[in-house]
């Protein structure tokens, strides 16, 4: 068979392909339409969206996936298509730290999907409160990075409120050099966040050295500056790059390639087991010898795993503190809630957070 014959058949496979893809998606829509209504009709909650549900859909995916197709790229497709029909029926209001193009926002679109309806706002405090008034569904925070270390105003915030951890997102972060200029030594100016200026003080050294770092809020507000000035530039994501139309001189900028924050998803419902869950809880301790040491035990007896501790100043007294955990499992299982007791029993203030599913990378 001659080449443009063998082209021409391989293509008009590939458009069947596409229009049963097409197909299916539909139907899927419509199935996700029907359970709406069948909940509506038994006196449901009005919420659809169930964190548990998309959990267990995105791991199947993660994990049947045959290939050639990165699984990846399989769970960020198979999202995209549930945020879509969930958006038929209830399209989600997500807040976030802006303005737009910041990380946080990015963090936001991985974990619900495109469809969603994403709200700026200009405080960390600002988020929760969305939440709380009901003007979001759901809020996202940044609470840790694998390089700066904890979020504290994150930390903070949740611990002043009554609403409830729900999901997690780990997001690589990369830093795109992004410029109207022609090439990064006619850049007389770079805007950037304090840390990203941080993280890529390297890259900026060897290739403009001479060019002026100056910080903004966030690395969304960089890139919105550079808009009009065409011999700057903003160190910022690809989200940005693309809000702002800004061309990408070069990519993956980070000094070091590892650079990871993690968010925290906040919403008003409790989240159901899944099988592969985090719960988080943050507790004081009576101010004696051993007091934390018998906390943590409690967890290390029950052979539950402690993935992170966190303290904070308890601002209530001097030199008094409480700290924040994050332990595997759900509270719900039952080794999770007998150690979730004993640690009641060491403990001066105790609160669980929240149980949530593990993040689907």
């Amino acid at each position: 068979m001659r080449e443009e014959d063998a082209l021409k058949a391989a293509r008009a496979k590939i458009d069947a392909i596409d229009r049963e893809i097409l197909r299916l998606i539909n139907e899927r829509a419509s199935q996700a339409i029907e359970i709406g209504r069948i909940k509506r009709q038994g006196g449901a909650a009005t919420m659809l969206y169930r964190a548990e549900r998309e959990a267990e859909v995105l791991r199947r995916a993660r994990d049947d996936n045959p290939g050639p197709l990165p699984a990846a790229h399989a769970v960020r497709i198979v999202r995209e298509i549930m945020s879509a029909c969930l958006a038929l029926e209830e399209p989600l209001r997500v807040a976030y730290l802006g303005p737009a193009g910041t990380y946080t926002h990015a963090a936001a679109e991985k974990h619900f999907g495109g469809a969603a309806h994403f709200l700026p706002v200009a405080s960390l405090d600002d988020i929760v409160r969305e939440v709380e008034a009901g003007s979001a569904h759901f809020g996202v925070l940044p609470i840790e990075n694998s390089l700066e270390g904890p979020v504290n105003q994150s930390h903070d915030a949740i611990r002043a409120s009554a609403l409830t951890l729900c999901g997690e997102v780990i997001l690589p972060v990369h830093h795109q050099f992004l410029s109207r200029a022609p090439d990064a030594q006619s850049v007389r100016r770079v805007y950037a966040h304090s840390q990203a200026l941080a993280q890529c003080r390297r890259w900026l050294d060897a290739h403009c050295p001479g060019a002026e770092r100056i910080a903004t809020s966030s690395n969304a507000e960089a890139a919105r500056r550079v808009v009009d000035e065409p011999d700057a530039a903003a160190i910022a994501g690809t989200i940005a790059a693309a809000l702002y139309d800004l061309p990408t001189l070069a990519s993956n900028i980070e000094d070091q390639a590892d650079n990871t924050t993690r968010f925290l998803v906040l919403g008003r419902d409790p989240v159901g087991p899944t099988g592969d869950d985090i719960t988080s809880l943050v507790f004081g301790t009576p101010n004696r010898a051993g007091a934390l040491c018998e906390v943590l035990q409690a967890f290390s007896q029950a052979g539950i795993s402690m993935s992170r501790i966190q303290s904070r100043p308890l601002r209530q007294g001097t030199w008094e503190y409480v700290f924040f955990v994050d332990i595997a499992g759900h509270q719900q299982d039952a080794p999770v809630a007998a150690a979730l007791a004993e640690v009641t029993r060491h403990t001066s203030t105790c609160r669980i957070l929240g149980s949530y599913p593990r993040a689907v990378l």
